[in-house]
């Protein structure tokens, strides 16, 4: 059940304005049935037909006290206090965040001991977000080529995250070995057949 059908349930239970049963929800959590019992502690709840309250006339005065004053302990739990602004305000101040952490944090490229560049890493999550099926395949093919990737900074420049970039490079260098040595050795396999046709050819015009 939404807020809003929360409000007008209560409004049609206990007779009261939207402003007042909105009032109620927000500091009862939500709970209909808790609205009801502090409109009926603050006296704006119509006494049921037969007499009686809805939830007997004293409440114990610890309940009493979380329903007055600002009661914003019950509109925390039920997670109906925080409007779409406060929600808007809070992601900004995240993306505002991690823009200051990208723009304070670099990834480095080298290639041997030559320093090749830096740029910040917002440049590199913006390459990979608009151009991913570029960015990627160049990322692998620099690795190929001997390129060594690191990231410094505060929030990046540990050891813990530039290991994995190590790794990622030595198992590129692993791969790369591979694949040279099943080279060569199918380049001398091949050399070592030509020869050994060339020796039967020699061999038949004898």
């Amino acid at each position: 059940m939404t807020e809003l059908e929360k409000v007008e349930k209560l409004r049609e239970k206990a007779n009261v304005t939207f402003a007042e049963a909105k009032e109620a929800l927000d500091n009862t959590g939500g709970d209909i049935l808790d609205a009801l019992i502090y409109l009926e502690n603050q006296g704006k709840v119509t006494v049921p037909a037969g007499g009686g309250f809805f939830s007997g006339e004293n409440l114990p005065s610890a309940m009493e006290q979380s329903y007055s004053g600002n009661g914003k302990s019950g509109s925390n739990s039920g997670g109906s206090g925080e409007t779409f602004s406060d929600m808007m305000k809070r992601f900004g101040r995240f993306c505002l965040k991690m823009l200051n952490k990208s723009n304070s944090n670099y990834l480095e490229a080298t290639k041997g001991d030559e320093h090749l560049f830096s740029c910040p890493v917002l440049v590199v999550i913006l390459l990979l977000i608009f151009f991913f099926w570029v960015t990627i395949p160049l990322f692998v093919i620099s690795l190929f080529c001997g390129f060594r990737y690191r990231f410094s900074g505060a929030d990046l420049g540990r050891d813990s995250v530039n290991a994995v970039m190590e790794g990622a490079s030595n198992v590129v260098d692993d791969v790369k070995k591979s694949f040279t040595e099943s080279a060569n050795k199918a380049a001398e396999n091949a050399a070592q057949k030509a020869a050994e046709n060339m020796n039967d050819s020699e061999e038949k015009g004898d």
